[in-house]
């Protein structure tokens, strides 16, 4: 058997879980994994990351479907993702993304009734054979270092 070595991932491990929504107690405290705020809305980056640099936005209200949004909030959500798209480039230089939301348990969401969007982004070749043969996917830099990076370019 084979191990692969991940330490940071024991604090989450045996940490106490937060009560709440991740998203709306990272808008009302610093969280070291925000990467920009706006009035309405706010990037952070993923704790359990498909890839490096996966970020999620979401609006700052607590609403779970894009029909909950005002023009407004519609309006600053993608203008988070135009500006995470354009970080990510700037700071990874990927080759594309995957953007996308679950809507509803069902459709895979984590956390169900705060609306938020993934954006993943995706280099040729980044699949692999850790990924196929042994569910892993291996995430090349720690996620503070990822943070300060794009913090830096919004």
């Amino acid at each position: 058997m084979r191990n692969l070595w991940a330490p940071w991932r024991m604090e989450y491990i045996l940490s106490e879980k937060p009560e709440g929504c991740i998203f709306c107690e990272a808008y009302r405290r610093p969280d070291h994994l925000v990467v920009h705020r706006t009035e309405r809305a706010l990037v952070m980056m993923n704790r359990y990351p498909y890839t490096n640099g996966h970020l999620l936005v979401a609006p700052r209200r607590h609403v779970a479907g894009l029909e909950d949004l005002s023009a407004e909030e519609a309006r600053e959500l993608f203008e988070c993702l135009r500006r995470s798209v354009e970080a990510l480039r700037r700071a990874f230089g990927p080759h594309g993304f995957n953007i996308g939301a679950n809507l509803g348990r069902v459709a895979g969401a984590g956390v169900v009734d705060h609306l938020h969007v993934h954006v993943v982004p995706r280099w040729l070749g980044d699949t692999n054979f850790m990924p196929i043969l042994a569910e892993v996917q291996v995430i090349p830099e720690h996620l503070a270092r990822t943070s300060e990076r794009l913090r830096a370019l919004f």
